[in-house]
């Protein structure tokens, strides 16, 4: 019988952590070296930082911990172990310093990280039943997750720079005539939320246990709410959404890389806040996560899908997400994306809020390689957010997956759509 590590396929994972160190690289080049300091989001660390971070955290979770090597650096590993999520600028003023390491030192240090990380992959038993950060190699999946999640972050921190301040990537932005955006109605139902540890090779702590939840009949719209819906709820009063400017009378959007004169047939990207106060202005609300998964993965025969669009892996044709752009696009770009009821850009294009308060499902235990990964934000402060952003790796896009953030963060790359009740 195989052993849990013989099943592990080594040159699989090596090609997923340097795929994932190639990504960084790009997006890092994307930066002036001039602003490897700044810190565009006062909310977050300087670009050093996430440099120095990446392979810090895999050497760390993989070599360090789990496997009980030696250290690469103490003083560079502690000053990279982890990042911050304050709640206002004013709390971030405590994490401020000026000591940072020159980049040649974070460069040296993140080569010799990855080394020893490599090196573990191609050597060292990375799944033992009995020893829990490697139970079904849970740490080499936390660090080959990890990193990708920090690619969004970085496009968040790179969306923020001054366009002098980075390497423009140019791309074909489409407005088209914004689609007749109805409601659709889905019936009562159940919704499976979690995932069973048995079945799924790696999930955060926070996607466990699996357990059922009843929906009551409600109506959901078809598309995300758009730029164009919500400059209507502007123009009555409502907020400038994060990435929007006025300028003499007209409203522009802060892409990525340029100003663009507001594509109306895009998703807007709100704080959490402005888009419960859209629905309510509408006479609408959010959906719960439990409806959103109803409207995502149920189907009219009452059984459910592992993705909107059925059992295919994610790919280009089923939604905007995996850095195929970096902006959004029209809701409508995807009708291969639609769930069984005909609900469309679920997955991509932008995460979904949700009202939902991000807090644990039953059963939830914190994960061995990294304990604080969710507990830390059972606050009631943030909401959980489904689906996926244009750069958001497709290894991140699954049922169970849960995203999070505060609902005044005005940063990250989160759509809505309207519920009714029925």
């Amino acid at each position: 019988m195989l052993s849990q590590v013989e099943k592990l396929d080594r040159e699989a994972l090596a090609n997923w952590y340097r795929r994932n160190r190639e990504r960084s690289a790009g997006l890092f080049a994307l930066i002036d070296p001039s602003a490897f300091y700044d810190r565009p989001i006062p909310l977050r660390h300087p670009f050093a930082f996430y440099e120095g971070h990446l392979p810090a955290f895999s050497f760390l979770i993989v070599n360090e911990r789990a496997l009980g090597e030696a250290p690469v650096d103490v003083r560079l590993e502690k000053l990279f172990e982890r990042g911050i999520d304050p709640a206002s600028a004013g709390d971030a003023g405590r994490y401020a310093r000026t000591d940072w390491p020159d980049r040649a030192e974070i460069e040296s240090f993140g080569c010799a990280c990855d080394d020893r990380v490599l090196a573990a992959i191609a050597h060292a038993q990375l799944a033992n039943p009995d020893v829990p950060r490697l139970v079904r190699g849970q740490a080499i999946y936390t660090i080959l997750e990890h990193e990708p999640m920090h690619h969004e972050t970085l496009v968040y921190l790179i969306h923020q720079l001054a366009n002098d301040k980075k390497r423009p990537v140019v791309q074909i932005n489409r407005d088209t005539q914004t689609p007749q955006n109805d409601f659709i109605e889905i019936a009562s139902g159940t919704a499976t939320l979690g995932a069973r540890r048995d079945v799924l090779q790696f999930g955060w702590d926070n996607e466990f246990d699996e357990h059922q939840a009843a929906v009551k009949s409600f109506a959901i719209q078809r598309f995300p709410v758009t730029n164009g819906d919500f400059r209507d709820f502007v123009k009555a009063g409502g907020s400038l959404p994060p990435f929007w400017v006025e300028r003499d009378g007209e409203f522009k959007l802060r892409g990525v890389f340029e100003e663009l004169p507001l594509p109306l047939s895009w998703p807007v990207y709100p704080r959490h806040a402005d888009a419960q106060a859209y629905a309510q202005w509408k006479g609408a609300r959010l959906a719960t996560e439990a409806e959103y998964h109803r409207a995502a993965f149920g189907t009219p025969q009452g059984d459910e899908r592992a993705f909107p669009w059925g059992a295919e892996l994610p790919n280009a044709k089923h939604g905007n997400f995996g850095f195929e752009r970096y902006d959004p696009e029209p809701v409508d770009s995807h009708p291969a994306g639609a769930s069984a009821w005909g609900v469309n850009d679920l997955i991509g294009n932008g995460w979904e809020w949700t009202s939902t308060v991000f807090a644990p499902f039953p059963g939830f235990e914190p994960m061995a390689s990294y304990p604080q990964y969710s507990a830390d934000f059972f606050d009631g402060k943030h909401f959980v957010i489904k689906g996926a952003s244009p750069v958001t790796a497709p290894d991140l896009i699954r049922r169970s997956f849960r995203n999070w953030f505060y609902a005044e963060y005005p940063y990250m790359y989160a759509k809505f759509r309207l519920v009714l009740d029925r």
